[in-house]
């Protein structure tokens, strides 16, 4: 095998660099979230496009906490950032149940799923507005597919030379982060096989996926601005990387995670993925490299976690060998340790990881739900009722 110089310390091992009190993180990390969620009739289980309307709805007690996506089967809700993990938990329960009370305003309920379970979901009725005609005039069929729902975490890093590297630093992450969040097995009345079919669909479009490996923030804008001449990306705003410096906020925001199905799993995912921006900054103020995986490493450990979620062995794109995935996520959660006990959530996420160890991912509680009678529109009620109690079946 030809030697790998700069991959031959496990990313576990460089982020763990610097037990203690994170270097510079005197005052705790900033976050913030965004739920998209699907549009359901209650009756029939299908996804219903009526996003711009129960958005409106809902913007009477929400404001800019809510807006609309791409398509119309879809409303998003947004937390304000956050210090405080309980804090971001009451107001994401709260944005839940907003939305939930906006739909069913409108005889609708909100479906937090990464896609659409039932329903005729292509070619997708798109939001109006010249942003999305001009996406459908470059993208094409490619937007048919995007009826799909993501959760954005967003951690607050001012400058834009630091926000490049840690990007650089949660690459290795991003296969074991897109496990941890799968919740997506069910397609438009069919089960796919895979945990997170969102990230499967996701991964068709041009600038998507893991980021690059970026020299510097010249390197990164260099690029953008190439992409964007070339037609590949509209404008910041359309660079759908897995990580990337937000173009309209002094974050770093990580994409890779489906819609998560419980407010809970939202949370545990939001304090995972501050302590890894967290662990990133300690590594890059103490001078500690970036890993860099091999591309295509990177690509199979992608596509491996989307196809088989907490279940089953991963993809270790820097030792390039199966291991279990429980396995790799006890590593990650180690490497983590020191920046959640700054943060004050080391408890908490051992908590709701040992859940997620006896219950399964959203993807494998979706499933659960269905052996029970074998029924899809019991997935769509489970679903319902784990989204915002304010909408149980």
């Amino acid at each position: 095998m030809t030697s790998h110089p700069q991959q031959q310390s496990p990313p576990g091992d460089v982020l763990a660099a610097g037990h203690g009190t994170p270097v510079g993180m005197s005052a705790p990390l900033t976050v913030g979230v965004e739920e998209e969620f699907l549009l359901v009739d209650p009756v029939t289980r299908t996804v219903t496009p009526q996003g711009p309307q129960v958005a409106a709805a809902a913007a009477a007690e929400l404001g800019h906490r809510v807006g609309t996506e791409l398509t119309r089967y879809q409303v998003e809700g947004r937390t304000d950032p956050h210090t405080c993990l309980t804090e971001a938990a009451e107001e994401i329960r709260a944005t839940r149940a907003a939305l939930a009370r906006a739909a069913i305003g409108r005889g609708l309920r909100i479906a937090a799923t990464g896609s659409p379970i039932l329903g005729l979901v292509t070619p997708v009725p798109l939001t109006p507005g010249p942003r999305y005609a001009e996406s459908l005039s470059l993208f094409r069929a490619l937007d048919d597919e995007q009826s799909a729902c993501a959760c954005h975490v967003h951690v607050g890093v001012a400058d834009p030379h630091e926000a490049i590297a840690v990007s650089n630093h949660l690459r290795p992450w991003l296969p074991t982060l897109t496990a941890l969040a799968a919740n997506s097995p069910y397609w438009a009345g069919r089960d796919t096989g895979y945990a997170s079919w969102r990230t499967t669909t996701w991964g068709r479009w041009p600038v998507a996926g893991p980021p690059p490996y970026f020299e510097s923030p010249t390197h990164f804008q260099e690029l953008v601005e190439e992409l964007t001449t070339a037609q590949a990306v509209m404008d910041r705003g359309g660079l759908y990387w897995d990580i990337r410096p937000s173009h309209h906020l002094p974050t770093v925001e990580v994409r890779v995670a489906d819609a998560a199905l419980t407010p809970e799993d939202t949370v545990l995912l939001a304090a995972v993925v501050r302590a890894l921006v967290a662990t990133a900054l300690t590594a890059i103020r103490g001078g500690e490299p970036a890993p860099r995986p091999a591309p295509e490493m990177l690509r199979a450990a992608c596509w491996r976690a989307a196809r088989d979620g907490l279940t089953g062995h991963a993809i270790d794109p820097i030792t390039r060998q199966l291991v279990p995935q429980a396995a790799q996520i006890e590593r990650m959660l180690h490497a983590l340790s020191p920046a959640l006990r700054h943060h004050g959530d080391l408890a908490l996420v051992r908590t709701q990881w040992e859940r997620l160890r006896a219950e399964g991912s959203g993807a494998d509680r979706q499933r659960a739900a269905y052996r029970h009678r074998s029924s899809l529109p019991d997935v769509v009620d489970h679903v319902l009722g784990a989204t915002s109690p304010t909408q149980a079946p």
